[in-house]
């Protein structure tokens, strides 16, 4: 299968560890993201003719650094190039390096980027915008959303980190265990920020990016063998899974979002949450809450419930409670609306909402939101303009598609039972 979308797919899952190599060849950021950018053209180009590689990640790597290593020798003619044993083969250079990419020593080179770009010499918002540009390849437009930021803003704050890491030169090695752990926050943060744009895509045509998703819970899972004590680190693998378990729900057969009430839930993957419940479990027992944690806690409610109806909406309003108090932010109030209007009614979650409505004017799921409290309430004129405004904030098709079915009700709602014979 060599079709575009397959192609980008490749291209997408192997980035992390094409880049990771690339940096430990070049120690340089941006050589390793212009190698890797080069080779992903020439991809596009060779594989659709001579059928897919047999390890992308392998030929990426191969491609990337043979251009690295001719664009150093144009440039620099005159300055000694890196040591040629450590960065090139006299065998056959793809099937060793792919024989590489199944040694621990390998993989490694994943999570030693993410260490890297998570270094404390940057402040900690671009420690983690940079994570997701280098490790991940998200654009900085779907950065930028993560952030609710300006383009042009993350734009700045990116290639400033670049440039503190080349002028503090950062070592490009794996940090030893005192490192590890002062940067452990800010990696988590980044592999949930990465998970997050998989599970709801910040642009272009596809909502969901299941290879995102994919590789942030490789890199948690990857994380939790790292500090297997660490309940946050529990609580963000199981939150991880729990959340990707329903993916198979979350979309119609057209592609239109199903919302989680109208989910089948006979697709939810039973192996991923039995495996996120084990963990809540497992972290809980340390009784050292934190956001992942209260988080996976709500996602694990909704895993038990073999309906709707039984989900317990008053303990998952006590827990958006608790996060809250924990990691204030008007997302995490708005989520805790929709436990509100379950247990209290909408009337309350609309109270509970219109404080921060000048914090998330530019956010899609606020108007969303409020808009379906309003329709409960019989307010429709409302409810349209906000569903007008959420529309102009969808960031992919598939949430455009589905505010438009929410207007189509309203107005089908608010046609007369018997029309005029003129109509």
């Amino acid at each position: 299968m060599t079709d575009i979308a397959w192609i980008d797919a490749a291209l997408t899952a192997a980035r992390p560890q094409v880049v990771a190599a690339l940096l430990r060849y070049f120690r340089s950021l941006d050589t390793a993201e212009e190698a890797f950018q080069e080779a992903s053209l020439r991809a596009l180009k060779v594989w659709p003719a001579n059928g897919p590689p047999r390890d992308p990640a392998a030929w990426l790597i191969f491609v990337a650094r043979n251009f690295a290593l001719d664009e150093a020798r144009k440039s620099q003619r005159h300055d000694s190039l890196p040591d040629e044993a450590a960065i090139s083969d006299t065998d056959d250079a793809q099937t060793d390096l792919a024989e590489r990419l199944d040694n621990a020593h390998y993989r490694d080179d994943i999570l030693r980027l993410l260490f890297i770009c998570c270094h404390p010499e940057l402040p900690a918002t671009q420690q983690i915008a940079l994570a997701l540009r280098i490790v991940s390849g998200l654009t900085v437009p779907e950065i930028a959303r993560a952030f609710l930021v300006s383009e042009s803003a993350m734009e700045q704050r990116i290639t400033r980190a670049k440039r503190r890491v080349a002028a503090a030169q950062v070592p490009f090695e794996t940090p030893g265990q005192a490192e590890r752990q002062e940067r452990l926050n800010t990696v988590a943060a980044m592999i949930y920020l990465l998970f997050n744009e998989g599970y709801s895509a910040s642009g272009g045509d596809v909502h969901v990016r299941i290879p995102l998703c994919e590789e942030a819970i490789r890199l948690a899972r990857l994380l939790l063998r790292l500090f297997p004590g660490e309940p946050e680190i529990m609580g963000l693998t199981a939150l991880l899974l729990l959340q990707h378990a329903r993916a198979a729900a979350r979309l119609d057969a057209n592609g239109a979002i199903v919302l989680l009430d109208d989910q089948d839930r006979r697709l939810w993957n039973q192996d991923l949450i039995a495996e996120g419940l084990s963990l809540v479990e497992k972290a809980l027992r340390h009784r050292r809450p934190g956001p992942y944690q209260i988080q996976a806690a709500i996602a694990a409610i909704h895993s038990r419930a073999a309906t709707p109806q039984e989900t317990d909406w008053a303990e998952i309003d006590q827990l958006y409670g608790a996060l809250e108090r924990i990691q204030p932010s008007p997302v995490v109030t708005l989520n805790r609306a929709v436990a509100v209007s379950k247990v209290k009614g909408p009337e309350a979650a609309l109270e509970l909402i219109e404080p921060i409505a000048p914090q998330l004017a530019n956010y899609f799921h606020f108007y969303g939101v409020r808009g379906a409290f309003l329709v409960q309430l019989g307010r429709k004129n409302e409810a349209r303009a906000d569903f007008d405004r959420a529309i102009s904030l969808a960031r992919t098709a598939a949430e455009a598609a589905h505010i438009r079915m929410n207007i189509d009700r309203l107005m089908k709602d608010s046609e007369p039972t018997v029309r005029p014979a003129s109509a």
